[in-house]
């Protein structure tokens, strides 16, 4: 097995590797295969490798680059995809085992584009059942295991395999899906960078739906840099997803690496960071510093149409309606084998009113149009991602009740940018005293991801804090 150093390279490093001669596709691939032989079993991200299909993936990626073909900066990358995503030949199971037999019989449009580009799939990773929950338990088909410590903590949801998979150096990059958090909070608990794209830049088609008004699609990487290569590569128009027709692509490298001078920062005040974890307060605010060095005008802004959201009454029946309706047949004829902490969300999703649904969906519609003009003047809002830190699974999950009280931390910010159709970048910007990541979340107007990898970016390579790895030595 190659050296272990490689498990943590971006896939700018590899990408510099293999042309360069130092690597090859066919060894990083094995490398990573071989990582996940040795430690998923006690990590647990992934619920299948795709062994064969890799192999067969990294040789052809091997032999184009010899004889010159070069599709470009993910040319043979391996990569994973969360249990949403159709991949020809797999079951798409959405965290369940009554999908166990949902064997999809083509690859996703996300999984063509990244084919396309000449990625390598090692397999695909956990997920929490039907992909309803930012903490990241699975009572069904196990919960995947935060790197960054021997006992148990949460990892985050939905993506949370995706996340540990990418923590703990069994992939450089892997996919997830975005409803309410669910790339950014696994991201910013297993301290990995998440991107969060707006509706309708990312085809959708192939994916296994939570909400059709809020679902999206987007990377968690080790760099905000892999990130944008990743979305660079995805992005476009798919005529099987209509929420992309008449959406263009548009270029976030060209100016990736252009800083944060001149621009406008803002702390999002107050209702992100009412609530949070001292640690994680701290951490983020001092992001600030470090952004102004940068030459980036920071102060604050408030946010009344934040507070006014999350205190609506039938806010969450865009997701829980949609949710139940999407999955009634297996809530009706399995009730019993749905995991208990999934089955509340689908039962309250059963008790809104169609005009608490409607009512909801022009609530917010007026509340996009009033905080895009608060957001005027500014470029990016700076808030943590989630308020607490990673805790311990049995501390959370000890039963329903611990679940529902911990359950608003993970979640309140990030849902937020859902419902406020905002994209975000979560990077690490801390850890705590306990060596738990804390994430910033880089909060951009929708259809400006440009802006939001761009100062993410600035403040990733002004900081080591993306440098630092888990200690797996208890995993294998």
């Amino acid at each position: 097995m190659a050296d272990d150093g490689l498990a943590y390279k971006t896939i700018a490093e590899l990408g510099r590797d293999y042309r360069s001669g130092k690597l090859s596709p066919v060894e990083v691939t094995q490398h990573f295969l071989g990582r996940i032989e040795k430690l998923d079993a006690k990590l647990h991200a992934f619920i299948q490798v795709t062994r064969e299909r890799a192999l067969v993936e990294a040789r052809g990626a091997e032999a184009e680059l010899k004889v010159g073909h070069d599709r470009g900066p993910l040319h043979g990358i391996p990569y994973a995809v969360k249990d949403l995503y159709d991949v020809k030949g797999c079951a798409t199971t959405g965290g369940t085992h009554l999908l166990e037999t949902n064997v999809a019989q083509a690859d996703c449009t996300a999984v063509n584009r990244l084919a396309g580009a000449g990625m390598v799939l090692l397999g695909k990773t956990h997920t929490v059942q039907f992909a309803l929950g930012a903490i990241g338990i699975n009572h069904d088909h196990g919960t995947p295991h935060n790197p960054w410590h021997k006992t148990a903590h949460v990892p985050g949801g939905s993506s949370s395999g995706s996340a540990v998979a990418v923590a703990g150096g069994l992939a450089p990059m892997a996919l997830g899906s975005d409803t309410g958090g669910s790339v950014r909070v696994p991201s910013s608990m297993c301290g990995t960078v998440g991107l969060k794209t707006t509706v309708g830049r990312i085809s959708r088609a192939g994916v296994f739906p939570l909400s059709w008004t809020l679902d999206s699609v987007g990377p968690l990487s080790r760099s905000v840099e892999d990130a944008a290569l990743t979305y660079q590569a995805l992005q476009g128009e798919d005529l099987a997803d209509p929420s992309t027709r008449g959406v263009g692509p548009h270029d976030v490298l060209g100016s990736l690496k252009d800083g944060v001078k001149g621009l406008r920062l803002a702390f999002g005040e107050t209702a992100f960071f009412d609530d949070c974890d001292a640690e994680v307060a701290k951490a983020v605010r001092e992001t600030g510093k470090a952004l102004k060095s940068l030459g980036a005008q920071v102060d604050g802004i408030e946010t009344p149409e934040v507070q006014e959201l999350l205190n609506h009454p039938h806010v969450r029946s865009i997701i829980l309606a949609e949710a139940r309706t999407l999955n009634l047949k297996l809530v009706e004829e399995h009730p019993g084998e749905i995991d208990p902490i999934v089955m509340q969300h689908l039962e309250m999703g059963g008790s809104y009113s169609a005009p608490e649904y409607a009512g909801a969906l022009h609530m917010i519609a007026g509340l996009q149009k009033r905080f895009a003009e608060r957001l005027r003047d500014v470029d990016a809002l700076l808030v943590p991602t989630t308020k607490l830190p990673a805790l311990p699974v049995a501390e959370v999950d000890a039963n329903l009740e611990s679940y529902n009280r911990y359950y608003p931390f993970y979640l309140r910010n990030t849902l937020v940018g859902n419902y406020l159709n905002l994209c975000g970048v979560s990077l690490p910007c801390g850890f705590t005293n306990k060596g738990l990541p804390i994430g910033l979340l880089v909060y951009a107007k929708p259809f400006q991801e440009d802006v939001a990898l761009r100062v993410a970016h600035a403040y990733e390579q002004a900081t080591k804090w993306h440098e630092r790895h888990p200690d797996l030595s208890w995993a294998g």
